[in-house]
């Protein structure tokens, strides 16, 4: 098989798959080298899946730093490596290699509610680079959602709790009390740490939630999330609201800590 279709035929494997990797790819070369430009391989967390830059000293050390990169969520590197002072080996060659990451799974942000409030923000969200899935049994409010919404009609939103990836963004924006409190009780008690939870409500919703959380046998160490929802600015307008989730979304990701 021709080598360039062998790596788009796997990489649309692995692309399909929801898989993060690396691919590798040898830009330059001069002098005695093991593989000329344009060869290419794929690298995942568990090493050297597809193709190759030489094999050796230059290809364990592409590999690993390929992995690093994915490790560190780096997404682009380039190198020029010297094969013998960079790379140990005798050859007297030069290689420039170019690594870029593939990030599979994009921004993850879960809405659990599609009312006024959840509306705005999802109009908001597809502007950026995300990946929106709304949850709702009212089919009417999922239609009124933007097409590039997941909308999912579902009478027990908390059912699709357990299927969230890890790094999902959570917004838990239902009509109220008694719907938000299965899907935090799901969360918590699973001992599941999304990288953010958010609920909209109050500061006396969010001391409601937590006395009941804490009765339904929830561990408290386990009990974290922003209520009220957003950063303090704007008014209660929906859309002003939605702003002030948004920033926020945007703050804890580019910031964590």
């Amino acid at each position: 098989m021709n080598p360039q279709r062998a790596f788009h035929d796997r990489f649309t494997q692995l692309f399909d798959r929801g898989r993060t990797f690396v691919t590798v790819t040898i830009v330059d070369a001069h002098g005695s080298v093991p593989q000329d430009a344009g060869n290419k391989m794929i690298v995942t967390e568990q090493g050297l899946d597809w193709g190759t830059v030489g094999g050796g000293r230059l290809e364990a050390k592409a590999i690993d730093e390929a992995v690093r990169m994915l490790g560190e969520k780096q997404q682009r590197y380039f190198v020029d490596w010297s094969l013998k002072a960079d790379v140990g080996m005798t050859c007297g060659g030069r290689v420039k290699i170019y690594f870029e990451q593939i990030h599979l799974t994009p921004w993850s942000i879960a809405i659990f509610g599609a009312g006024h409030v959840a509306q705005s923000v999802a109009r908001l969200l597809i502007t950026l680079p995300c990946k929106i899935v709304c949850y709702d049994p009212r089919r009417d409010w999922l239609d009124k959602l933007p097409k590039e919404v997941i909308a999912i009609e579902a009478a027990e939103p908390v059912a699709f709790v357990d299927g969230l990836l890890d790094e999902t963004y959570v917004l838990c924006m239902t009509r109220g009390h008694q719907s938000d409190f299965p899907v935090l009780q799901r969360i918590f008690s699973s001992r599941r740490k999304f990288p953010f939870v958010g609920v909209i409500g109050s500061q006396a919703k969010a001391a409601v939630l937590r006395k009941e959380l804490l009765a339904s046998g929830v561990a408290e160490d386990t009990i974290q999330f922003h209520c009220p929802v957003g950063l303090d600015l704007g008014s209660n307008h929906p859309g002003e609201i939605a702003i002030s989730i948004v920033a926020q979304l945007l703050k804890v990701r580019d910031d964590p800590k």
